[in-house]
């Protein structure tokens, strides 16, 4: 079991080592598996020896010769040199790493899996390998597709940058601006990932939604006259000034209108409210812009009863006609619920059930049930939040669904009348 903070630290220097790694070698699969190693090998020796001067060096230079040794096909006799160095208790010394390269390879590794010969798709599917540290399967339930099909797609795009001559550095302005929709894409869905983990015990990965954070700052350094990029920041940092508020003292999910907002990172709204609001008025406004008015609009509000649902209904009208994307259309819904009704909400929701994107999602079943709730239709709420936490691989999301479904069955116990809805 690998300590917290190490676990942490390893995750943040991944795709800066993977980055620099793949910069010198240009073979990406070869790169990602030796990093691993280079990992694998950090857990083990600085849990015990504590760690070096230059974890990030360490790394590089640990990858950098399992890639070396491969290549002057000698992995068998350093196999056998790296078993008997630790059998004699040898730990790397200073004098063996490389001196520390100071620059973060990370944006650069984040254009070229946004390589201009990869479909949008492949692209944005490898850099959340590479970068963002997700696993196959975390990727498939973003994209909505079948683990199989999904770990195809990575498996191609890899091929394909090892086969290209695109150089490993920025590209250049007119080319930045080519591939920046993609690269944009690829930090929303690590940002995504992060403030809401699609799996496991966690309820948020705060190392990925910060590292997100870090490089949406570091694009718009390059880009500061882009106002998409300063959307997505301030949608970023809109929803991340939630955090501490979304999780009760047992880890418990904790829904928007229940969480206490003086949790809330004021700091961060702030600066969010500020992006938004001087790119808001230049025109050429784009979905993330919108997002982010949306998060405002929530931020702002006092309370959860002030929310202004009308403005938002009237911004994912908008949305919906700049993105065909589902989970758009499932938040319209709950907006329209919000401001004309339940009923309304769950009419849009019965349009939702023939898109194939979202058959089988559990937010789909999750919102219906809230809004069956919100109709007073106790028992097909229940069957709903059940349907929904079958669906889920979020234990927190799980339990939380789970015991909206037990709270609603113990109001039927008392109250009987409400089994008619």
């Amino acid at each position: 079991m690998i300590a917290p903070d190490l676990e942490h630290l390893l995750r943040e220097l991944a795709p800066q080592v993977l980055g620099a790694v793949v910069r010198r070698f240009r073979d990406f699969a070869s790169a990602e598996d030796a990093v691993q190693e280079a990992l694998l090998a950090a857990a083990t020796q600085w849990a015990r020896q504590g760690l070096p001067e230059h974890p990030r060096a360490w790394l590089v230079t640990v990858a950098s010769r399992t890639l070396t040794d491969q290549i002057r096909s000698e992995v068998a006799r350093r196999r056998r040199e790296t078993l008997a160095a630790m059998e004699s208790g040898y730990v790397m010394q200073a004098a063996d790493i490389e001196p520390e390269v100071s620059s973060d390879d990370t944006l650069n590794l984040i254009y070229l899996c946004c390589h201009p010969e990869l479909t949008r798709s492949s692209a944005i599917a490898l850099t959340l390998r590479a970068v963002g540290g997700l696993t196959t399967g975390e990727i498939a339930h973003a994209f909505l597709v079948p683990e199989a099909t999904m770990a195809q797609r990575i498996s191609r795009a890899k091929r394909t940058t090892k086969d290209s001559r695109v150089p490993f550095r920025l590209p250049a302005a007119g080319e930045q601006t080519e591939r920046l929709g993609t690269v944009l894409h690829v930090l929303y869905l690590i940002f995504n990932e992060g403030y809401s983990a699609s799996w496991g015990e966690l309820l948020q990965r705060n190392d990925l939604a910060s590292e997100a954070i870090r490089l949406t700052r570091l694009v718009r350094t390059l880009l500061p006259q882009d106002p998409e990029v300063a959307g997505l920041l301030a949608l970023m940092l809109l929803t991340d000034a939630r955090r501490a508020a979304r999780i009760g003292l047992h880890g418990e999910a904790i829904p928007l209108h229940k969480q206490e907002r003086s949790l809330w990172d004021r700091r961060q709204i702030d600066e969010g409210v500020r992006l938004i609001s001087s790119v808001l008025p230049k025109g050429s406004v784009g979905p993330y812009q919108v997002q982010a008015a949306i998060a405002a609009v929530h931020d702002e509000a006092v309370r959860s009863e002030d929310t202004d649902w009308p403005q938002i209904l009237a911004l994912y009208d908008i949305l919906q006609r700049m993105s065909d994307n589902p989970m758009v259309r499932l938040n319209h819904a709950v907006a329209a619920a919000m401001v004309h009704g339940p009923g309304t909400g769950l009419e849009l929701l019965a349009n939702l059930d023939s898109d194939e994107r979202l058959k089988g999602h559990h937010r789909l079943e999750a919102v219906r049930g809230h809004l069956q709730e919100m109709s007073g239709d106790t028992q097909q709420a229940i069957a709903s939040y059940l349907n929904a936490a079958s669906r889920t691989a979020s234990l927190p999301e799980r339990n939380f669904l789970l015991e909206q479904a037990a709270r609603l069955r113990l109001i039927l116990k008392h109250h009987p009348v409400r089994r008619q809805g």
